[in-house]
């Protein structure tokens, strides 16, 4: 007797028919098998992590050749939960304030003695930061703040590790302020429009979006950084004095002496296989001019993609580095008067 014939005729075909299909997912599997995940931590909407890190996936994804890696960025609080996600293996590679990560390796600041095994795949633009207020507030200088209600950044996102030495060169300390608040930048334009905030520290790669909308919906008044604050500051290796041209904000109606409060970075784990960031360091340096993001585009040079910031380089970043010559002492440990 046949054996087929003990079972009905339409169960032979759906069990055929999944066979079928069962053969060509398998087929299909195969194609993909070697692929590596990587996920990439940004930041809340409203700053330049969250576009920077998707221009960076993007060119990834798009240049990988035989680099079988699909590059997903992932909106997160910011630099502070990405060291955290690094540590625990959720993410591969991640955003940082180099500010921020500066404490996370050190174990000093707000992260209370615990060191962060964390290095640098490439440095990538500065991170221009300041106070705004409205223009009728009354706030004219830094001092002023004392007594005010002041949007420090996000909670949870580790702003405090560059404001606190920052206010501190002023003069000024949270505990002055009426209240610290907290918000992702477009909550803070928000909040200073309808009067919760009397002023906000935003920033970013220039042009920030947000300091964009603030000063298209509302009259903002641009808050100087002391000058003589600035130099002792420069000190740090997060911090670099850096002008911002008057075309750069709508309401900004001269050149505005301010700082870099630590380069937004790429970092990944320290125990990352060293060729994979070897292939993700070369991919994004021979395609960055494609990056869709003017800031990353612009300062993934020779001058700037390999200066240390006070995290050092991962193994894979740095072997890429010397091959192309770009290696030099600003790439490493160079300045020996930092305060930790």
């Amino acid at each position: 007797m046949n054996p087929q014939s003990l079972f009905p005729r339409s169960t032979r075909l759906a069990a055929a028919l999944m066979l079928a299909a069962a053969v060509i997912t398998c087929a299909g599997c195969g194609d993909n098998s070697n692929q590596k995940f990587l996920s990439m931590g940004t930041a809340p909407i409203g700053g330049a992590f969250n576009p920077v890190g998707n221009a960076l996936s993007q060119t990834l994804n798009e240049n990988k050749g035989d680099n079988e890696w699909k590059v997903q960025a992932k909106g997160t609080k910011g630099s502070q939960e990405n060291i955290r996600r690094l540590n625990e293996g959720t993410d591969q590679l991640a955003l940082s304030n180099s500010a921020i990560s500066y404490h996370a390796v050190r174990g000093t600041g707000s992260w209370k003695g615990k060191k962060y095994d964390i290095r640098t795949v490439v440095t990538i633009a500065p991170n221009v930061a300041m106070f705004i207020t409205k223009k009728d507030s009354g706030i004219k200088t830094i001092a002023d703040l004392i007594g005010k209600k002041v949007v420090c950044g996000p909670s949870g996102a580790g702003f405090e590790m560059f404001l606190e030495p920052l206010l501190k060169e002023h003069g000024v300390s949270f505990d002055d302020f009426k209240q610290k608040l907290n918000n992702n930048q477009n909550g803070a334009v928000d909040m200073l429009a309808d009067g919760a905030a009397d002023a906000a520290f935003l920033g970013g790669a220039v042009p920030t979006p947000a300091i964009q909308r603030a000063c298209n919906e509302q009259e903002i008044y641009f808050i100087p950084f002391d000058e003589a604050a600035i130099e002792r500051l420069a000190k740090l290796s997060y911090f670099q004095a850096i002008t911002i041209p008057a075309d750069k904000y709508k309401d900004l109606t001269e050149d505005y002496h301010g700082l870099n409060v630590g380069s937004m970075h790429l970092i990944t784990s320290a125990d990352q296989d060293e060729e994979l960031i070897y292939q993700i360091t070369k991919t994004l340096w021979e395609n960055r001019q494609s990056i869709d993001h003017p800031a990353a585009k612009k300062f993934i040079n020779r001058e700037n993609a390999a200066f240390y910031t006070g995290t050092d380089f991962h193994p894979g970043a740095a072997r890429f580095y010397k091959e192309i010559n770009i290696w030099s002492a600003k790439s490493m440990a160079a300045k020996t008067t930092e305060s930790e």
